[in-house]
């Protein structure tokens, strides 16, 4: 029985981990029709979060690169350059990070993305501008595979679903004391 409580009182004080996939430009994906500007207004991005890019990869790249370059559509100096047509960046610091495609005239365009991640929280969100610089990890999700979708409805990490099922098992070993 002791043991029971002591499992629930733990898993109680356990916070839930959520991490939000965004798909870039929603079903138009990353191309020169998209409009990011619009798209990233009301979004939070939490450290954690990842960014999906889907794009056509034999017209377009996704490159991450300064305030500076992204400023003057500048694909000289990328920080990072992605081509795989199912890019996933995840979000592993805070501060703001900027995308474009280095497409000759795209950029210019609008194809471009700014953003600023902030510290994962359980509590109310805010968007702050972009302003500053980091350098966050990053991947590229294998060619052929899709991952999966959320389009910035929040999806409940593994963690967050141990933690769901852990509640669960300890609260029947609770009552079956």
């Amino acid at each position: 029985m002791a043991l029971a409580a002591a499992l629930l009182v733990l898993l109680l004080a356990t916070p839930a981990v959520y991490a939000v996939q965004y798909t870039v430009g929603d079903s138009s994906g990353w191309s020169t029709s998209g409009d990011y500007t619009t798209w990233v207004q009301g979004k939070t991005f939490n450290v954690g979060d990842t960014l999906l890019f889907t794009y056509d990869s034999s017209s377009h790249r996704v490159e991450e690169v300064t305030k500076s370059d992204y400023d003057n559509c500048n694909s000289g100096n990328s920080l990072k350059t992605y081509s795989g047509g199912n890019t996933v960046i995840t979000l592993s610091s805070t501060g703001p990070m900027y995308f474009i495609c280095p497409t000759t005239g795209h950029c210019a365009l609008g194809m471009k993305l700014a953003i600023n991640v902030v510290a994962a929280s359980g509590n109310t969100p805010s968007t702050p501008s972009p302003s500053g610089s980091t350098t966050p990890s990053s991947g590229t999700t294998p060619s052929g595979s899709t991952p999966p979708s959320h389009g910035g409805a929040p999806s409940i990490t593994n963690n967050g679903l141990m933690l769901g099922f852990s509640l669960v098992l300890g609260a029947v070993l609770a009552i079956m004391s």
